[in-house]
């Protein structure tokens, strides 16, 4: 019993020792494997956008003429929308418009709800600090929007900047940041609908709007009860981009790549003319000779 006992005890001993040995030769693959470089089958942020098929762009669709959601056809229509379709078929991918706002921007930006947003945002410092900016595609720079009647009478920042001066904007966005860091003593309300601001303007709701001169030019030359007075001397210059989260550089490089090549063809131009060009022009032929 005893030399059967001990038999068993050594048989235990020899599978515990291979088995420690199969342990031992599969650790260091182990290791390797974690401080390996990824795979080459892993895929950036441009590869999957070409896997998946689908271009996903953020968009607020209350910004004419640059992103809008029509209402009625549910399908989002401006300047930007067609870039962003451009933006697509280069990839040769489909595109998926997703909803967003300006308040929620950034946040949407950088938890990757889209890959990229395109609707008339401005390139500011505070944003490429948080996140990636393309190149500049579009001029544009801080104007207003007032009465037609009204147009003599505001024409400065002074002018503007007294507490019998109603100024309405939208939340979120560089217009609500300008009008509380530029007009403080103005009575200044925030409504949640952008694209009903020039209405209200127009209607004695509101009596002044900041807004961008792609979008006064817009409205001037929809509604003949508005001007842009200053319209040809904005309190601003700056230019409007591309947004994308950090991380995706291999995107932004793509990106600043196609926007050139949208410059040099003339479709930015074309865009610009189709859009807002037109009605700054008769904003232009209306302006008092100097």
């Amino acid at each position: 019993m005893n030399k059967m006992s001990e038999h068993k005890d050594h048989r235990f001993l020899l599978i515990l020792i291979l088995a420690v040995i199969t342990i031992c030769m599969l650790l260091p693959a182990g290791c390797q494997t974690s401080d390996k470089t990824p795979d080459s089958s892993e895929v950036t942020g441009l590869e999957e956008i070409r896997e998946r098929g689908v271009l996903k762009v953020g968009a607020t669709g209350d910004y004419q003429p640059m992103s809008y959601l029509d209402p009625v056809t549910g399908e989002y229509i401006g300047f930007d929308a067609e870039l962003a379709e451009d933006l697509a078929d280069d990839l040769n991918v489909d595109i998926e418009f997703v909803a967003t706002s300006w308040p929620a921007l950034m946040d949407e930006t950088l938890a990757d709800k889209f890959d990229l947003a395109i609707t008339g945002i401005t390139i500011t410092d505070a944003r490429k600090e948080q996140a990636l900016m393309s190149d500049g595609y579009l001029e544009n720079g801080k104007t207003i929007l007032c009465r037609a009647e009204d147009a003599d009478k505001y024409t400065s920042i002074e002018a503007i900047n007294r507490p019998e001066v109603r100024v309405m904007e939208n939340p979120g966005g560089t217009n609500e940041k300008f009008a509380r860091e530029n007009l403080p003593d103005a009575t200044l309300t925030i409504h949640d609908v952008n694209q009903e601001i020039p209405g209200l303007v127009a209607s004695g709701e509101a009596d002044v709007m900041i807004t961008e001169i792609v979008e006064a030019g817009y409205y001037v030359g929809q509604d003949d009860r508005l001007a842009a007075p200053l319209i040809y001397e904005p309190f601003t210059h700056g230019e409007l981009g591309v947004l994308m989260p950090k991380g995706s550089e291999d995107l932004l490089d793509y990106v600043n790549d196609f926007l050139e090549r949208e410059k040099k063809s003339g479709r930015i131009d074309e865009l610009s003319d189709e859009y807002f060009l037109k009605y700054i022009e008769y904003e232009e032929e209306l302006a008092p000779a100097a």
